[in-house]
């Protein structure tokens, strides 16, 4: 056998095949054939398993670049969660990051959070601290005891009054109920209330598209006359050429009721009728009679009920932030009429509870933010901002500062006439102790300076809704474009809340809102109002304040702004009705009261 045979034979032991003599003898030719096709199939597989390890070493060698082109960029720049978040608002446009001005109070409210969440501790502030509140009952809809100095008439034989009312729907609310007691104060059959058309609200909404009309009538008959338009010989008049158009210009704020004995009493009775142009906050609130007083309030809590269009989108917006409807208090039954969230079917879900609530009205819109003159920590650019809106939205107010010696925006701040920011507002809620989960309902218009100035706000609290993120865009397309309309929405979530905070008690929703819950509420309607000038002295030492002392003086500014009081003389009866006027009392406290004069 030559070597060059041996070779192939041995090559082929190796890979399985016997050498067998006798058969490659007889089929010597065959044999060679098949040992040839053999080998090319076996170089074939070997070409083919180092063909893989190939791919499979080029594989390696690509994810292992991958995976270190990773891991530079991760050692290049921070963790995401330490990124400044830039979101896109609906426009595409990145969002600016978040303006803060309490960095070091802001880590010591989140540290204190998580805390409060591992030892399932509750804010005190779920409740009114004084059961005294529960002692003065709602009766303004009561008739007024005889012998109580009564001025006024609800026959309405002097004449018709007419009231265009301007602002928005809380001022038009002050509005309505001024014009019902200047009515019986008159003897004047009133016209149901017109609203002016306002560029800053840009709401056509009339008087039926927002508050019942027949209740409002039938609810104030006996005490004044109301009629719904005008009789058709006077619907022709001009009204300024007869001298019967009134401005605000023609009568005085806080106008007293012999103010309008004197000055309007004559005209209207000349001729017939008078038109109220803009009526806003032109009566005071004292002194006026016992019966005028006790008539505004029952206007106010009594007579003006949202129609059933406002009622049902607002039992929706409160059902879904309560989820569960253990009980239901006067508040929800006097805002929400019919339409009240149904109670729970079993025992079961009442062992649940309801869902609690905060309602925040945040007043920190751009033109409130730019008329204060007060600086946000948003630097350069923000004041540069600020004072171009000023100059073209407050050019009276650009004259005046021309006039007055210059007032620095810390001087301002020291003074308490700043807006609260979000971030302001989220500290002074986590140091009452209201926990992380807690739902909060923002009301109020579009916040100056958008998610920049709600991160530090939604860091803390992020159950966060309104009335856009509870309401799907067809419950909400009713009442787009209609801001007071949108505004009731606010007004009826805000009065029915378990809480309701405020960040600037001089705001009419806010006045109003705390008024209803005042009168309706007892014990168990709490309303947090901050001020603004011992919270900024407060704030002030953000740099070396420790957290337990922020705590403590937050918690003593907020009870003190709750101690239960009688409305002080001069004071609005929207806001502070708890006075005889409105509201009946305990005689246990009568001996606290002081004498009013009721002339």
């Amino acid at each position: 056998m030559s070597g060059c045979e041996n070779h192939w034979n041995k090559a082929m032991q190796m890979h399985g095949f016997k050498n067998e003599p006798a058969k490659f003898g007889a089929f010597k030719g065959v044999s060679a054939g098949r040992r040839t096709w053999s080998f090319r199939r076996h170089v074939k597989n070997i070409g083919f398993v180092f063909l893989w390890m190939g791919f499979f070493i080029i594989f390696d060698e690509f994810m292992v670049s991958v995976f270190d082109a990773v891991n530079v960029r991760n050692v290049s720049r921070p963790a995401r969660s330490s990124w400044p978040k830039e979101d896109r608002n609906a426009s595409g446009e990145v969002e600016k990051p978040a303006v803060k001005m309490y960095d070091r109070l802001l880590h010591m409210a989140s540290t204190a959070l998580t805390e409060k969440e591992f030892k399932q501790e509750s804010s005190s502030f779920w409740e009114k601290p004084q059961r005294q509140a529960s002692l003065w009952k709602p009766c303004a809809d009561k008739k007024v005891p005889t012998g109580s100095g009564k001025l006024g008439n609800s026959r309405g034989d002097n004449g018709y009054i007419l009231v265009s009312a301007n602002g928005g729907l809380n001022q038009q609310r002050v509005a309505i109920c001024n014009a019902v007691a200047v009515a019986s104060l008159l003897n004047a059959t009133l016209i149901l209330p017109r609203f002016l058309y306002s560029n800053v609200w840009k709401d056509p909404s009339q008087f039926g598209h927002i508050y019942q009309e027949k209740y409002f009538i039938k609810t104030l008959e006996g005490d004044v006359n109301i009629v719904k338009e005008l009789p058709p010989h006077l619907r022709s008049l001009d009204f300024e050429a007869i001298g019967s158009q009134i401005t605000d210009a023609d009568i005085a704020k806080e106008a007293k009721p012999v103010d309008y004995i004197s000055g309007v009493l004559p005209i209207l009775k000349r001729n017939g009728i008078v038109h109220f142009l803009g009526f806003g906050n032109r009566l005071g609130f004292d002194p006026v009679p016992i019966n005028l007083q006790r008539l505004r309030c029952k206007c106010n809590f009594h007579a003006l009920k949202f129609i059933p269009k406002i009622q049902r989108a607002g039992s929706l917006l409160v059902k879904r932030i309560r989820k569960y409807d253990a009980s239901q208090n006067i508040l929800d039954k006097q805002l929400l009429g019919n339409f009240l969230p149904a109670p729970p079917l079993g025992r079961h879900d009442i062992a649940k509870g309801r869902s609690k609530y905060l309602a925040l009205h945040l007043r920190f819109e751009e033109d409130m933010v730019a008329y204060s003159r007060c600086e946000f920590g948003g630097g350069k650019d923000e004041r540069k901002e600020l004072q171009a809106y000023r100059e073209v939205h407050f050019p009276l107010l650009m004259e005046r500062l021309k006039k007055t010696k210059y007032v620095s925006p810390a001087e301002l701040r020291k003074l308490g006439r700043c807006p609260l920011t979000p971030e302001e507002a989220a500290l002074v809620l986590a140091g009452l102790g209201f926990k992380r989960d807690t739902f909060i309902y923002l009301a109020g218009s579009d916040i100056y300076g958008g998610m920049s100035r709600m991160r530090p706000l939604t860091g803390l609290y992020p159950n966060l809704v309104t009335k856009e993120t509870l309401l799907t865009p067809s419950e909400l397309s009713p009442f787009r474009n209609f801001s007071s309309q949108l505004a009731a929405l606010d007004f009826i979530v805000c009065a029915t809340a378990d809480v309701f905070a405020m960040t600037d008690s001089g705001s009419q929703l806010s006045s109003l809102v705390s008024g209803f819950r005042t009168y309706y509420g007892g014990e168990h309607a709490p309303t947090l109002r901050p001020g603004k000038k011992r919270l900024a002295a407060i704030l002030s030492r953000n740099a070396t304040i420790r957290w337990k002392t922020f705590e403590y003086k937050v918690k003593k500014l907020i009870e003190e702004g709750q101690i239960v009081q009688m409305r002080r003389f001069g004071r609005s009866i929207y806001r502070q009705p708890r006075c005889p006027e409105c509201m009946c009392r305990s005689p246990s406290l009568s001996q606290f009261m002081p004498a009013r004069n009721s002339s």
